[in-house]
């Protein structure tokens, strides 16, 4: 089978490597249709880690994946062979004590597809999953979608972890795939209004025709001031989305008093980030940190199965598993509006 490896910085090989064999009784082998390039591949791709995640090469990236079931181990009831599947990217070991209390993002033994040291990625033909990854699909959605309810699952769970959407005023800093994923579940559950900024313009006018209600582009107008003319009171709630300083400190300046700023983008090397203890204080703002998503894999599913919006627009681009380098530059280099290349199997 062919299986798509960082071997050094920038750079990827088409390796022939077996198919992998079901060796537990839980185990389910899959045949891969669509896996999406995310953020984090590309900073595996360009700087070989993310903080402290480095990458040992050879290695294959990639988590967010779709398939359909060949073979299942002997006491898999949750899926069968020729079962359309979406790829749950976590696999938590269901013991320890974060995962008793409901929280398996942060499982003490957590292992995830694509993450150096836990697990080889999914841009290869077939990967072995145990079945609690496998979510199954309705007949009409397709495997583009299922893959997309990756990212999507992270925005899902972001907007649980925030406040109630309902008649409130939001802002997503970063209007990549992630502050799409955002912005289409708050919508659905109500937000009024939503505030969407990102430096590059093909992506803002994707916004503005998907639901945002205002956009805008720091690196061409102040955007703190402009949201400040439309809301003199400010946001309610804050989704910081690319992992950048400056819209850290523009989220602070943003947010009304008893706001909630959530942290969701992923720094690709900074250790630290600041803020200015004086706003926080005075307005006695919320900070969450989102982990990846956790339960909302299947709400996500939910959600585009029953068209409560549509995310098949977020995939903008389409290669081939042979030309994932290609991908991986063009997302890295933000090229041709790109907002999620897909890369899609035989």
């Amino acid at each position: 089978m062919k299986d798509a490896k960082l071997v050094a910085k920038q750079k990827i090989e088409i390796y022939d490597t077996p198919i992998p064999e079901i060796s537990g009784p839980k185990d389910v082998l899959i045949q891969v249709k669509s896996v999406g390039v995310c953020g984090s591949d590309v900073h595996y791709f360009s700087k070989g880690q993310i903080g402290s995640q480095v990458v040992k090469f050879p290695f294959t990236v990639g988590h967010e994946g779709a398939g359909q079931v060949v073979a299942v181990g002997s006491d898999v009831k949750r899926v069968k062979p020729g079962d359309r599947i979406a790829i749950e990217p976590a696999m938590p070991c269901f013991e320890c004590d974060q995962c008793k209390v409901g929280r398996e993002n942060t499982c003490r033994k957590l292992k995830f597809l694509g993450c150096p040291g836990q697990a080889e990625g999914c841009f290869r033909d077939y990967l072995i999953m145990p079945e609690t990854s496998c979510y199954p699909i309705p007949d009409h959605m397709s495997y583009d979608e299922a893959a997309l309810s990756e990212p999507l699952a992270i925005g899902v769970y972001a907007v649980k972890q925030s406040i109630p959407m309902k008649g409130k005023k939001i802002g997503i800093l970063g209007s990549g795939p992630i502050g799409f994923s955002v912005m289409l579940p708050a919508i659905a559950q109500g937000a009024e209004k939503v505030y969407m900024t990102d430096k590059i313009d093909g992506r803002l006018e994707l916004a503005k025709a998907h639901g945002a209600t205002w956009i805008g582009n720091p690196d061409k107008i102040d955007v703190v001031e402009e949201i400040k003319k439309e809301e003199p009171l400010l946001l309610d709630c804050i989704f910081e989305c690319c992992g950048e300083q400056e819209a850290m400190d523009q989220a602070i300046e943003l947010l009304k008093p008893g706001g909630k700023l959530m942290l969701i983008g992923i720094p690709p090397v900074a250790e630290r980030v600041s803020f200015k203890i004086d706003y926080l204080r005075r307005k006695e703002i919320c900070i969450q940190n989102v982990r990846r998503q956790n339960h909302s894999c299947q709400d996500a599913l939910d959600m585009i199965a029953r068209g409560d919006f549509d995310v098949k627009f977020m995939a903008t681009h389409h290669f081939k598993l042979d030309d994932l380098q290609k991908a991986m530059e063009l997302v890295e280099n933000y090229k041709d509006n790109v907002l999620k290349a897909m890369i899609e199997f035989d």
